[in-house]
C-alpha cells in the first residue's frame, strides 16, 4: 500500500513538473509570435513611406507621424501596403466613401458643433462623394471620442482606412489640450483626423506620394502634419483637388 501512494505521488510530481515546464517553454513561443506579428505590421507602416523616427511604440499601438494610428495586432494586407495609386494618402480608400457613419462618443458631445464643421468641410469638397452623417445607432463606421491622455502636444489621433475599404474606426481628441484654442483651430483639429480616416496622409510628409494630378507641398493645406493649434482651418484648394481626385462622383 505504501508503495503503491509513494507511486501516486511520483506520478502526481512529474504531472506538475510537465505542466510546468509546457508553461515556461509556452512564453517564448508567445512572444516569439506578438514578436513576429508586430514586425509584420512595422514593415507594413514603412511601406507605407514612413521612416523608424516616425514610427512610437505605444501600447497595443504604433503611433505615426504624431496622429496617426495602427493597431500591432492589425492584419497586414497580402500586398503588404504597397500603394495602388498616387496620392498622398496610405493606398487604400473607403468603399462606402457617400455613408460615412460617424458616432459621436458621450465624452465629446461638448464638441458638437465643431464636429458638424468639421463634417460640413468634408462633405461640402466638390466633384466629391464623401459624406460623412452622424448617428446614433449601435452601427457605425468612425467613433469620435475624447483621450486626453494621447500627449502633451498631440490634438488628436485616428486611424487610417484599411485595405478592407473601412474608414478607420476611431478619432480621438485631446479635448484638454485644444479647449482653450480658437473654434476655428478646434475644428481644424477634428476636420485634419477625419482626413486621416478617408486615407490622407501628412501632406508636408516627404515620403507621400503625390495624388495623381495635385502633387507637390502645399503650404495652406489642413492635412499637413505638427501643426496643432496653428495650422490651417480650412480645406485647401489642393485638398479639395485631391479629395475629388480619390473620390470622384
Amino acid at each position: 500500500m505504501k508503495n503503491q501512494f509513494k507511486n501516486i505521488a511520483l506520478i502526481a510530481v512529474f504531472a506538475i513538473l510537465i505542466t510546468s515546464c509546457s508553461k515556461k517553454n509556452d512564453a517564448p513561443a508567445d512572444q516569439e509570435v506578438k514578436t513576429e506579428q508586430n514586425d509584420k505590421v512595422l514593415a507594413y507602416i514603412k511601406s507605407l513611406g514612413f521612416t523608424d523616427g516616425q514610427i512610437v511604440s505605444s501600447g497595443d499601438r504604433y503611433v505615426v507621424d504624431g496622429d496617426m494610428v495602427f493597431d500591432k495586432n492589425m492584419e497586414v494586407p497580402a500586398d503588404n501596403g504597397q500603394p495602388k495609386t498616387e496620392q498622398y494618402y496610405n493606398g487604400y480608400l473607403v468603399t462606402a466613401a457617400n455613408n460615412i457613419r460617424v458616432k459621436v462618443d458621450p465624452s465629446i458631445t461638448s464638441m458638437a458643433a465643431e464636429i458638424d464643421a468639421a463634417i460640413l468641410q468634408w462633405n461640402n469638397v466638390p466633384n466629391s462623394k464623401i459624406k460623412f452623417v452622424l448617428t446614433t445607432g449601435s452601427t457605425y463606421d468612425i467613433l469620435i471620442k475624447v483621450d486626453n491622455t494621447i500627449g502633451s502636444s498631440t490634438c488628436g489621433q485616428a486611424y487610417l482606412s484599411t485595405s478592407n475599404g473601412k474608414a478607420g474606426s476611431v478619432v480621438w481628441i485631446n479635448q484638454e489640450l485644444i479647449k482653450n484654442n480658437s473654434f476655428a483651430q478646434r475644428t481644424r483639429t477634428i476636420t485634419h483626423e477625419f482626413g486621416h480616416t478617408i486615407s490622407f496622409k501628412h501632406t508636408n510628409q516627404s515620403t507621400s506620394i503625390d495624388v495623381p494630378g495635385v502633387g507637390g507641398t502645399d503650404a495652406s493645406s489642413l492635412m499637413n502634419g505638427g501643426q496643432c493649434g496653428s495650422g490651417a482651418t480650412v480645406l485647401s484648394t489642393k485638398d479639395k483637388q485631391a479629395t475629388a481626385a480619390l473620390y470622384p462622383l
